[in-house]
């Protein structure tokens, strides 16, 4: 009877050894299908960016009084925004949250390709070489790191179903890691706000803060609906309720934080540092909330670490080779025209600005300035001069 209790339990052991690969190689399935959705989004969601702006411009270079929204271009390009939008939205639901970030690097990939296939400019090879080498070489590593990104990424998977969100939100790590990202935020907002502290860097450290709740939100919601279309319905539990208006609410600061960045800083600059900042907290949040890298050897942690170092430089070197606007001058400094010796011992601006608008310093009319420059006013006497009576000379008091 010993004998034959052996076999069996062999047996047992080798079925339960045998469901590793299966599982294993469904979880690698899905971590493909995320990562291939989330390529295809970005991919259309910087092609549909590229054919509105195309639809701008073409329609500002000529005397079409149409406007914008009733072109056909501008349409299509919506079209694709909202389809490629719905795809990386899908690919959360499959892959991991730190798998499926860093690869927002394709849009600006696609842009940066985009933008040298409709240049109008006829360059020399060598030229065009030499003008756009930052670019390619940006492309390729970008391209390495996305690969690297894929292969390396962390292959955790978990129904989001809304008693499994619950619990990663009231755990004691996630709680901290809120605890201090609250704080940071409080503290950056602080400065922003109350000090004036408009440095790039403290701007869109904040819309990464933001950001990296967004994506949290961003995956619960689209793994709840996952698993409702399966069959286990999660639209009723209150959870998914929160995770909306979360995500809403956040996604809207972020353009506000954004748009006050445009105002004061490059576009390219901005698209760089926002990618690196935004890519490295989502990446941590995913570690906290979902415990992404729970399984993972130190062999792929490092390497997907390089892959991130590779795609951030990528990006970098894509970005940096963009045109700087110049920023529009409201005045003429003395000590920028050349040959024209200074009148002023700090070589101040030649025309006095007291205010914040672009006229010309003196030749603003403003009623609050200090009574020194208001111009005096003399006194006018109509008399009849005689021949002989001089002249009457009046002295002038300011209080008239």
């Amino acid at each position: 009877m010993e004998k034959a209790t052996v076999p069996s339990i062999q047996m047992e052991k080798l079925s339960t050894t045998e469901e590793t690969p299966s599982e294993n190689y469904f979880s690698y399935m899905d971590n493909l299908i995320g990562s291939l959705l989330a390529i295809f989004g970005h991919l259309i969601i910087s092609i549909g960016l590229n054919l509105q702006k195309y639809s701008h411009v073409r329609l500002a270079g000529t005397k079409d009084p149409r406007s914008y929204f009733k072109t056909k271009t501008w349409w299509l390009g919506l079209f694709l925004m909202i389809l490629g939008e719905a795809a990386v939205f899908s690919s959360y639901a499959f892959a991991p949250l730190s798998l499926i970030v860093p690869l927002s690097a394709v849009s600006l990939i696609a842009s940066s390709i985009i933008g040298i296939i409709f240049i109008k400019e006829k360059w020399k090879p060598k030229e065009f070489l030499r003008r756009y080498i930052l670019s390619f070489i940006g492309c390729g590593l970008a391209i390495i790191g996305t690969y690297l990104l894929i292969t390396f990424g962390p292959n955790s998977h978990e129904k989001m179903t809304g008693e499994n969100i619950v619990r990663h939100l009231v755990g004691w790590p996630f709680l901290l890691y809120m605890l201090v990202e609250i704080l940071a935020f409080c503290s950056l907002l602080y400065y922003y706000k109350q000090k004036n502290a408009n440095y790039l860097l403290i701007i869109l450290m904040l819309v990464a803060l933001l950001g990296s709740t967004t994506v949290i939100t961003v995956k619960a919601l689209a793994g709840m609906i996952i698993v409702s279309i399966q069959g286990t319905m999660q639209l009723g539990y209150p959870i998914f309720y929160i995770m909306f208006v979360c995500m809403v609410a956040t996604a809207i600061a972020q353009a506000s934080f954004l748009s006050q960045a445009s105002l004061l800083y490059d576009s390219a600059l901005i698209a760089s540092v926002n990618y690196i900042l935004s890519t490295t907290l989502a990446i941590s949040a995913g570690a906290v909330f979902y415990v992404d890298f729970r399984n993972e050897d130190v062999l792929h942690l490092c390497m997907f670490a390089l892959g991130c170092l590779i795609a951030f430089l990528g990006v970098f070197l894509i970005t940096r080779n963009r045109k700087k606007t110049k920023a529009f001058e409201p005045y003429v400094a003395i000590n920028s025209v050349p040959g024209v010796t200074t009148m002023h011992d700090n070589g101040s601006t030649v025309q006095p600005d007291f205010g914040s608008s672009f006229s010309y310093g003196a030749l603003q009319s403003n009623d609050s300035l200090s009574e020194i420059y208001t111009p005096a006013t003399l006194p006018v006497v109509s008399e009849e001069a005689s021949p002989g009576q001089a002249y009457r000379v009046y002295e002038h008091n300011k209080s008239e």
